[in-house]
């Protein structure tokens, strides 16, 4: 996690941005959006409708949360969501004009 701390902290000041800056703001963008959904796939999950059920086990637990990831890490490639480039965008103003264009 400290490497989209480390990118949107080098996205905010005074020099001019480059474009692997860019690329990391993108990269952080999609790495939020995939942390996003899979919070918002965990808070689902917490409704266990099978509680004592042949499908409520440990095991199953461990395959749906590895689940959830792999499908939350999909959909920010895909842009599914499109959180990533609403959030790419909001951020994308505070870079240098030159930047911007790209």
């Amino acid at each position: 996690m400290t490497s989209i701390s480390a990118s949107a902290t080098s996205l905010v000041g005074a020099a001019p941005a480059t474009a692997s800056q860019r690329e990391q703001l993108k990269d952080a963008a999609k790495q939020f959006e995939a942390i996003f959904v899979r919070q918002m796939l965990a808070s689902a999950r917490q409704n266990n409708f099978d509680k004592g059920g042949i499908f409520d086990s440990e095991a199953m637990n461990t395959f749906r949360q590895m689940q959830d990831e792999k499908f939350a890490d999909q959909a920010a490639n895909s842009g599914a969501f499109g959180l990533a480039k609403i959030i790419e965008a909001q951020i994308a103003r505070t870079l240098p004009q030159e930047q911007k264009d790209q």
